[in-house]
């Protein structure tokens, strides 16, 4: 095991990250496949000794870290004041004084290293610093040969690299006693111990040749570009999903609904991917093998899945109030969302691409409800689509299950499978990610895959010789787009609804 520990305070609100952390911590935020604290965690030694403070949504963290890395060695330290009055960097580093009575490294965790530059020990302090093209949101120092001899505050212009909010402590006692000292202001951090530190010790300087940041929204979006993504996922600010190696692991707020994933991956059963672990907020399972269908569909390989959740996934159920359920899950749903996405606002006539569409509220007042609301009680999917099918070598395997349908976990309607596949055909992530998209109501329109094209027309197909009820799925494809657009940011958010009152006007406009 490592000599030293390493502190990451993961304790503060983000508030720099604006509404990205309104749900969750920002060490959670996804980078790449991953949340920031990994690329942290996964860094260091496999012995090393963490200790990290928690604060805002601290319990997210605690469970993210236990599920992800079982064989870690963690200690947690709960900080009761993390934002407000009396809280700073400065009083979360002093609530962990206890756990760091050895020389330590902090590392901030909104700080992303890359592979290239190894961490130093700790035979003395160290300060790591380096080059960045903007530096007037950044802390600074002063170096003399390989020495910091001053870190300044935002907005100096005399200085030769910008700190990234990582050090090696090799004098603790005199950290602890530099710290205890300083009055507790709000802007009270590391830096003003280091500082006064060095009128007595010397501090090395370490240069990164890499560093990545995630603090602001602007820097988190230039380190995603950067880093890239193996996988297309349009973000939600209540949920997330992150990719290992061998497994996955989902996060919601809502601890319900991570309780009836759970619950319905039982029900399932071989039809998704084992569950390895589960907490109040995260599950992981297995990584399934095999290709994302997304990625790999092809007309005929199309047809064959159709078949196949035809045989293993839509097997028919009875149930008595199955009507009153799907009257909850499309009418009262939809309703609900629409006001989220107008915010109090109203919702009037409008002219989209050239047609005169209705108010949301007229438009979903012409619905026949008995009519919607006969569907098909079976076993259920819920997110039906593309990019959560895994093509096996001997079928398929289902991901990113719905957690129930209006409340029952067992029962859904057949419609709203067919209904969201239909949606993913014509939307997905691959085009919604490159932009590929009008929000225009006077020329709302989104770029379509010619291969997904075909894909609809066999699945067209497929409803027609089966008997279903093509208006109903693109009437529910409609309510689909629409009840998405609250849960997404601008613009496409604006793109959802205008693109969905448009066809749900056009939809209910055909005999």
């Amino acid at each position: 095991m490592a000599d030293y520990r390493v502190l990451i305070t993961t304790s503060g609100i983000g508030s720099r990250l604006g509404k990205i952390t309104d749900f969750t911590n920002k060490s959670l935020v996804r980078i790449s496949d991953k949340p920031a604290i990994s690329h942290i965690i996964e860094y260091y030694p496999k012995d090393t000794s963490f200790v990290i403070t928690l604060g805002h949504f601290g319990n997210y963290v605690k469970q993210f870290l236990r599920i992800a890395y079982p064989e870690r060695n963690f200690t947690f330290v709960n900080v009761d004041k993390f934002k407000g009055t009396g809280s700073s960097l400065g009083y979360s580093i002093l609530q962990a004084k206890s756990e760091l009575q050895c020389p330590f490294i902090f590392h901030a965790s909104d700080t992303i290293l890359t592979d290239i530059d190894s961490i130093p020990n700790l035979d003395n302090n160290w300060c790591a610093g380096a080059l960045k093209s903007d530096s007037s949101q950044y802390r600074t120092l002063n170096i003399t040969s390989d020495t910091v001899v001053k870190i300044n505050e935002k907005g100096e212009i005399n200085f030769d690299n910008c700190y990234i909010g990582l050090c090696g402590i090799k004098d603790f006692n005199l950290f602890w006693d530099k710290l205890t000292k300083l009055p507790n202001t709000n802007s009270l951090s590391d830096v003003h111990v280091i500082n006064e530190m060095m009128q007595s010790v010397e501090f090395k300087y370490h240069k990164v040749s890499k560093w990545l940041d995630i603090g602001n929204v602007s820097e988190l979006n230039k380190t995603r570009k950067q880093l890239g993504s193996s996988i297309e996922v349009l973000d939600k600010q209540n949920e997330s999903i992150y990719f290992f190696k061998e497994f996955v692991i989902k996060f919601f707020s809502d601890s319900s609904i991570n309780s009836n994933r759970v619950k319905r991956a039982n029900l399932l059963n071989t039809l998704v991917p084992t569950i390895i672990d589960s907490s109040t907020n995260f599950y992981k399972y297995k990584k399934s093998k095999g290709s994302l269908f997304s990625k790999s569909a092809n007309v005929n390989s199309f047809k064959f899945f159709l078949q196949w959740a035809n045989i293993n996934l839509w097997k028919k159920k009875e149930l008595d109030n199955f009507s009153e359920l799907c009257s909850d899950f499309y009418i009262s749903k939809t309703s609900n969302r629409v006001k989220l996405y107008l915010q109090g606002k109203d919702d009037q006539e409008t002219i989209i691409n050239g047609c005169k569409v209705p108010s949301i509220w007229n438009l979903l007042s012409q619905i026949d409800v008995e009519w919607l609301c006969n569907g098909i009680p079976s076993q259920f999917h819920g997110d039906f689509i593309l990019d959560n099918i895994i093509e096996t070598n001997n079928g398929f395997c289902l991901l990113d299950w719905r957690q129930d349908f209006a409340g029952n976990l067992e029962i859904g309607d057949l419609y709203y499978d067919l209904a969201k596949l239909n949606h993913n055909l014509i939307i997905n992530h691959g085009i919604v990610e490159q932009g590929l998209y009008n929000h225009s109501i006077d020329n709302c329109n989104i770029l379509c895959n010619s291969t997904l094209i075909e894909c609809k027309a066999v699945l067209h197909e497929f409803i027609k010789e089966n008997k279903y009820d093509l208006k109903k799925i693109k009437l529910l494809t409609s309510i689909i787009w629409i009840n998405m657009a609250p849960l997404h940011e601008y613009p496409f958010n604006n793109f959802l609804f205008n693109f969905g009152k448009y066809n749900l006007y056009k939809t209910l406009n055909v005999s």
